[in-house]
């Protein structure tokens, strides 16, 4: 079997496209682009002093998350924001999580119940809004959050179904940041902490119909939101 040789070249390449795949997706992330705004690979390798192929790489991984479309003849652009690509996205997780939540349940050991409960303990302490960050979720609260959905699907064991999650956690989280929506009424932490009690009690029932629920309010609160426009945005 032939071995494709690690040059420094294509070390130095791949190192080069980490970073501007990482300075897209945050700033994606942060909202420094608003729905539907155009990624211009030669603005970005000017921007970021790298080459276009190294560019149009990071772009290709950045859509592969769902961060962003490749458009026929258009180049590359944020997703526009609407009610329908939410909706769509919402429904698919609804379809799939919590059938993944119950495998997870059935089949996760003794070392996932210690990650769900330390995961659990890190959201439940870190604080969902920080005065430097404004409306929008913290940094440190949004990664205990998706830590702590992750965590409690890995129990099924299926790589396949993770990365299928994961895929549209990204996409979810997206909308989220972008409608910086506040609901008074609705206790987060109370429907996070229902979830964890399920999964270690290894109730697979309840912790589906939590997690359906769960989901099915995220998705309200998104719904019929207008995203905010970034700061500097028109």
């Amino acid at each position: 079997m032939t071995r494709t040789a690690h040059t420094p070249a294509s070390s130095g390449k791949q190192m080069l496209s980490e970073k501007v795949y990482s300075h897209l997706r945050d700033a994606i992330m942060r909202g420094s682009y608003a729905p539907g705004d155009a990624l211009k690979p030669q603005d970005l390798a000017k921007e970021q002093g790298v080459s276009l192929a190294v560019v149009r790489e990071a772009l290709v991984r950045v859509v592969g998350e769902g961060l962003a479309d490749r458009l026929p003849n258009r180049g590359f652009a944020v997703p526009a924001f609407s009610d329908r690509r939410w909706q769509e996205i919402a429904e698919a997780r609804l379809t799939v999580e919590p059938v993944v939540l119950r495998m997870s349940v059935e089949r996760g050991d003794v070392d996932w119940e210690a990650r769900v409960r330390a995961a659990h303990h890190r959201l439940a302490r870190t604080p969902a809004y920080v005065p430097e960050e404004g409306e929008y979720y913290s940094g440190a609260w949004s990664e205990a959050h998706r830590a702590f959905h992750r965590t409690l699907l890995e129990g099924c064991g299926n790589p396949v179904l993770l990365e299928t999650c994961d895929r549209m956690w990204t996409a979810s989280e997206l909308a989220r940041r972008w409608s910086a929506h506040r609901v008074p009424d609705r206790d987060a932490a109370c429907e996070h902490r229902r979830l964890e009690e399920a999964a270690l009690a290894r109730d697979a029932d309840t912790a589906a119909e939590v997690l359906a629920r769960h989901l099915t309010q995220t998705a309200a609160a998104l719904t019929g939101s207008t995203p905010h426009q970034p700061a500097g945005k028109a």
